[in-house]
């Protein structure tokens, strides 16, 4: 039987956006800090956070390395076609794989896109060969990255 629809949590109000943004920008803030910015009480965003962590709206706080440093090594994006009916157990197998940073599943040519880093050519050569001996996956496409035109993130 399947599973009914979910749908996923969405920030309830503008308090919630602006709270959210301002940890986009600064994710250590204080919760006095980001209360006294948003001119509400500190224990508002204490409860405010405690709900969005809850919710799976914010799921983790985390370090952006200087340009520079996050640039070291290669990066590459790999397109990967899989058996059919294979899929979830191929994303438990790359979950395993701490050089794949980030996994989307994605319509077109690919089944899935996984974004990894590498800490030189030779690991990124291995860790291609380890992709695709995983068992499922059918074909895999490489492009490397060169650099960085445009990063938002």
């Amino acid at each position: 039987m399947a599973k009914p629809l979910q749908l996923l949590a969405q920030p309830r109000d503008a308090l919630d956006h602006e709270l959210l943004a301002l940890l986009a920008v600064n994710a250590r803030a204080s919760t006095a800090e980001l209360a006294r910015k948003l001119k509400v009480a500190r224990t508002t965003i204490v409860s405010r956070l405690a709900r969005l962590e809850r919710e799976g709206i914010v799921s983790g706080y985390t370090l952006r390395l200087r340009h520079d440093l996050a640039q070291q090594g290669l990066s590459a994006f790999v397109g990967i076609t899989v058996q059919p009916r294979a899929g979830a157990d191929v994303v438990l197998l790359l979950q395993r794989l701490p050089e794949v940073k980030q996994l989307d599943s994605v319509s077109g040519q690919f089944d899935y896109v996984a974004l990894v880093r590498a800490d030189s050519a030779e690991r990124l050569d291995a860790l291609l060969d380890q992709i695709r001996a995983l068992d499922g996956v059918q074909q895999t496409t490489t492009s490397v990255v060169l650099s960085r035109r445009i990063d938002r993130a």
